[in-house]
């Protein structure tokens, strides 16, 4: 089963009434009925206005798909943040050649420095000789 099958299948869960539409009080149900705590009318009515592309006062299937894949894109930004902090050690908010040899020397990696500065210089994008978290994601992904 493909994905957007998937995410459609839940969808069809969460739309009790099967209009196609997910309303603020279904929301509040399917929000009861898993078992993950309570949502109040207000609070339901708030996370539809904010997923509402259309400005209906429903969430519509494409509302909900971006809003899940919206969820998996900030994960896998969460675990580029951890793998980057990993080899960010000198403090600068970036990775330097030092960093890099350090980081690898220990993934059991011998590099020198100059291979290392020639490495980074592939996706130094703004030419600064270190790489920031955007053109780590950018290599990365």
């Amino acid at each position: 089963m493909d994905k957007h099958t998937q995410y459609e299948r839940v969808f069809n869960y969460f739309d009790d009434n099967g209009d196609g539409k997910i309303s603020p009080s279904e929301l509040q149900q399917c929000v009861e009925a898993i078992g993950t705590g309570e949502l109040s009318l207000e609070e339901a009515e708030a996370v539809v206005e904010l997923l509402d592309s259309d400005g209906d006062s429903m969430v519509g299937l494409e509302d909900f798909v971006r809003f899940v894949e919206g969820g998996e894109e900030e994960e896998k930004v969460n675990d580029l943040r951890e793998a980057f902090k990993m080899y960010e050690m000198d403090g600068f908010g970036g990775i330097t050649p030092k960093s890099l040899k350090r980081m690898l020397s220990r993934l059991g990696e011998s590099k020198t420095i100059d291979e290392c500065r020639m490495m980074i210089a592939r996706f130094d994008l703004n030419g600064d000789g270190v790489i920031n978290f955007d053109e780590f994601r950018s290599m990365m992904l």
